[in-house]
């Protein structure tokens, strides 16, 4: 995967998968039964580990992305957070400039060491040429989480914050660009040989804002990182950002763009692919299908990607329907490419 990054083209290309350690496995159930709550899960490095390594275990994927929530970082604020049964995440909405008091980087990373030595473990135990990747989520996304209280539709209480008041809510998203970089270094002080920035809900805004609060605070990310960790990729990961998606790639500085479901492989091997490597873009309700449907679909990407620099994985995370022996099939199809049938 490393020489991948690196801009070489794999007869083979290396894969891994959005989410490849998580409910759809049987072990990861029993698992996070015995841990309690899903924090407990992410800040206790004996579970943490192994729930990393169950997937590779089963596949062997060329990939190990650490357990834990980009939700970690405003808990780590002070932000409170829980996670509800059937409902996800919620925070305690933090919905203008002076509601910022609340939050408090003095026990940041503090909170946050269960992580870094959960990433310290795993580049022991993961196979030597298994390459480890650190991530967290981009300053959109985790304001998003942090201004509505958790997911939404409309995303109208943080649209609204940063239409109304972007000065104050610029405040907002330095901290996150600051903390974020912080938290990428830690990662890979700890270990980790690639990070990977989660922009999950980039695809909400048009593109003035999308320049603003998505393509410039991840080039500010990146290039902080960079100051201390120049030769470590970078994946972003913008979800839903359409024809925007060339800004991203021109002006973000990310060393590696994953691409999401919606895009077309042709077309992001004509107008991305000749700048950087590109990382996608299966359709996880296509895995979770199997079969023929399951084959093609990713034969389509491979044909259509695999010629430069590329990563095989998915457009989103698996979804927790999957069943196992697809991950199974999918892997061993990689393995054999570019054989058919």
């Amino acid at each position: 995967m490393l020489a991948a990054l690196a801009g070489e083209t794999r007869a083979r290309p290396p894969f891994w998968l959005m989410r490849q350690a998580g409910r759809y496995l049987p072990e990861y159930r029993e698992l996070r039964a015995k841990a309690g709550g899903f924090l407990d899960l992410c800040y206790t490095p004996d579970f943490a580990v192994e729930v990393t390594l169950q997937p590779l275990r089963r596949y062997g994927m060329d990939a190990a992305i650490l357990f834990s929530d980009i939700l970690v970082v405003p808990h780590a604020l002070g932000q409170p957070l829980a996670y509800l049964e059937g409902e996800g995440p919620k925070l305690d909405p933090i919905r203008n400039v002076e509601e910022l008091s609340r939050l408090s980087r003095d026990r940041f990373h503090e909170t946050l060491a269960p992580v870094y030595e959960t990433v310290r473990r795993l580049s022991g135990a993961i196979p030597a040429d298994t390459t480890l990747i650190g991530f967290a989520g981009a300053p959109w996304t985790i304001a998003c989480y942090m201004v509505e209280g958790g997911g939404s539709k409309e995303y109208a209480h943080v649209k609204r914050w940063a239409y109304g008041d972007p000065v104050g809510f610029a405040r907002l998203m330095d901290l996150l660009v600051e903390v974020t970089a912080d938290y990428l270094c830690a990662q890979i002080d700890a270990g980790a040989e690639v990070v990977q920035l989660f922009d999950s809900w980039a695809g909400v805004l048009p593109i003035g804002p999308f320049r603003r609060w998505v393509i410039e605070p991840t080039r500010r990310i990146v290039a902080l990182v960079k100051e201390r960790h120049p030769t470590v990729p970078v994946i972003g990961f913008p979800r839903g950002a359409g024809h925007a998606y060339e800004d991203y790639v021109s002006d973000s500085g990310v060393d590696a763009v994953g691409l999401d479901t919606t895009v077309s492989p042709l077309w992001a091997a004509r107008n991305l692919q000749s700048r950087l490597p590109v990382q996608g873009n299966l359709d996880p309700i296509l895995l979770a299908t199997g079969g023929k449907a399951l084959r093609d679909g990713a034969d389509e990407i491979l044909d259509a990607l695999s010629a430069r620099p590329f990563v095989f994985n998915l457009g989103h995370g698996v979804i927790q329907t999957t069943p196992p022996e697809n991950v199974a099939a999918l892997a061993e199809q990689l393995r054999r490419w570019p054989e058919r049938g």
